[in-house]
């Protein structure tokens, strides 16, 4: 089942998507799941899915919606960096023997088709594909043998990062951060429809240009190692979002470097869940 959050008619809600439809399952379920975060905190992905299929919610035509980050409302969007010995390597940096870490905040995201955002403070805009896991059950101290059951969905993600503001301090916050930089979507594919470590082929493209292009089983720190890692210093919760690492290729270490800049298109395609797309534009 593919789900997305959306606005229609200057309301939010969350659905399925049904070929160029959405069964709005907000509508469905009204005030009780408000949010797709919801939804799946309440462990009803499987309704939802029955409820899908028999279409007996409401049906809104997709072009009519303006669609949202896949999780809107995260209450965590965790990222892993430096996760792919190719990313590794261009850095110049070392292999570290526990996942390294940063944080994203939700309103620096933007959803699939909507533009992101160069600010005025740099030029030096950069991409970098990954793969997002959205938690299902949540927990504290998740052993990786339990960890793919904890998993509700799957998405891509576009990490945009200014590369200056990155490296000003040795902290990464502010570069990962500015307001409506990071690509999240097209939807969240559930989990039951792809296989616990199954390998999937991740692609990023710069303007139709293949930029990067990887397989998940080139992880150093596996999706259980990381959900493992995580959830021992902080509980994880429903609709907490992992962000999985970026491999080799990205514009700042390409010689010369490529900047995204207005006009752009960008596009991180992964084999088992879509093709997530975001122009660039100015503030």
């Amino acid at each position: 089942m593919k789900l997305i959050s959306f606005d229609y008619r200057g309301k939010s809600s969350y659905g399925a998507i049904k070929g160029d439809r959405i069964i709005d399952l907000g509508a469905h379920f009204g005030a009780a799941l408000p949010d797709l975060k919801a939804l799946i905190a309440a462990n009803r992905l499987a309704e939802a899915a029955g409820i899908a299929d028999a279409e007996t919610a409401p049906a809104i035509a997709l072009a009519a919606v303006t669609l949202l980050p896949v999780i809107p409302n995260p209450g965590k969007i965790v990222c892993v960096g430096l996760n792919y010995a190719d990313h590794v390597q261009e850095t110049g940096r070392t292999v570290t023997e526990s996942p390294t870490l940063f944080l994203r905040v939700a309103e620096s995201q933007v959803a699939h088709g909507d533009d992101i955002v160069l600010p005025a403070e740099s030029s030096r805009l950069d991409y970098e594909g990954e793969i997002a896991i959205v938690i299902g059950q949540g927990g504290r101290r998740i052993s990786e043998d339990d960890a793919w059951s904890h998993i509700a969905g799957y998405a891509c993600y576009n990490d945009g990062s200014l590369r200056d503001w990155q490296s000003a301090t040795p902290q990464w916050t502010a570069g990962k951060n500015f307001w409506r930089t990071g690509g999240f979507g097209p939807w969240m594919v559930t989990a039951d429809e792809i296989a616990a470590g199954q390998v999937m082929t991740l692609v990023t493209r710069l303007n139709g240009v293949e930029m990067q292009r990887t397989t998940t089983d080139r992880l150093i720190h596996s999706i259980p190692r990381q959900i493992a890692f995580i959830s021992t210093f902080t509980p994880l919760s429903p609709g907490d979002v992992i962000v999985t690492g970026t491999p080799g290729g990205v514009g700042a270490k390409r010689q010369p470097p490529v900047w995204m800049k207005p006009g752009d298109v960008v596009e991180v395609d992964v084999d088992a869940i879509g093709v997530l797309r975001n122009g660039v534009r100015t503030e």
